[in-house]
């Protein structure tokens, strides 16, 4: 996480690599000025879940600065430890950013997929937050003080923990969160509904199936209590998470919630599920949402 992406030619004669090309970073960069670090932090039934972290030399573990803790955890789909430009703008800020491999993904294989989806979906968001306080545990950041993301499938997930642990976030982005899931899977003229039952459940023919998706569908498990401060985006064209859903969402959350804490649903209207194309829009977002996060953590700009 600290290491710009860098091609090598492998010399087999020598067993060297020869470096290439190196990722520039127009602004500067030096790597000896971070530090990453892999944490295995049990979960509520014991299993060890790894989290990637990296932060700025000198980051205070005592819980006085801020922790940002991203993860996705479904369809098999891992999220590797790899390094980003734009990260360091948070790290720059204070933050330690976090990677929590939870299961869902094939972070450690595909038993790790397996044990993420369908009846054991509740892992994956049980494993989320035990290493959101499982980093805490270890001096980064501190209830209220964590902020977090996550996008369609992680999205769902940011829908899920703000339920059952509001308390610990201070600012939430949910990016083309799928979250209307009891719906939406019980909608079977939706062309991708279908497909997505092997994930899921099938709530249609199998009544274990939606009594597990109602428990934790996060729009049907909205309830009056406070709510962190939450950015939700949404796409106009998005064929795989309808705009609907985190319009919604968003509606019940503003109607049921007992804070006054900030809600913004920004909706593109030229976007599909993966946000605006092209290189600069695409960071203009990025930009947006780290913004979001600094305003409602009291971080300077």
């Amino acid at each position: 996480m600290v290491t710009p992406a860098t091609v090598y030619d492998y010399d087999p004669r020598d067993d060297r690599l020869i470096v290439r090309k190196v990722q520039e970073i127009p602004s500067g960069y030096d790597a000896s000025q971070y530090e990453t670090e892999r944490l295995m932090i049990p979960a509520r039934d014991g299993t060890l879940v790894p989290a990637s972290v990296v932060f700025r030399k000198g980051y205070a573990r005592d819980g006085s600065q801020p922790l940002f803790l991203y993860a996705y955890g479904a369809y098999g789909h891992a999220i590797p430890p790899s390094f980003s430009t734009a990260r360091l703008s948070l790290l720059d800020r204070g933050f330690a950013y976090a990677i929590a491999h939870i299961r869902g993904g094939d972070d450690l294989g595909y038993q790790w997929f397996l044990d993420g989806k369908l009846t054991k979906r509740t892992n994956t968001f049980a494993d989320f937050v035990d290493v959101a306080k499982g980093l805490v545990a270890e001096g980064f950041g501190k209830p209220g003080r964590i902020a977090i993301q996550g996008g369609s499938a992680g999205g769902e997930l940011m829908g899920v923990v703000i339920n059952t642990d509001s308390e610990l976030w201070g600012a939430v982005i949910a990016d083309v969160p799928f979250v209307d899931v009891v719906n939406t899977m019980l909608d079977d003229t939706l062309p991708l509904t279908p497909g997505e039952w092997p994930e899921w459940g099938n709530p249609i023919t199998d009544p274990e199936a939606f009594r597990l998706l109602l428990s934790y569908s996060p729009y049907d498990n909205v309830t009056a209590q406070d709510y962190p401060p939450l950015l939700i985006t949404a796409g106009l064209n998005d064929p795989r998470v309808t705009y609907w859903e985190p319009a919604k969402w968003a509606a019940k959350l503003r109607s049921e919630k007992t804070d006054a804490n900030l809600l913004l649903l920004k909706t593109n209207m030229g976007a599909g599920h993966g946000g605006k194309s092209g290189r600069w829009d695409s960071l203009r977002e990025v930009a947006e949402e780290y913004a979001f996060v600094l305003d409602q953590l009291g971080v300077a700009g």
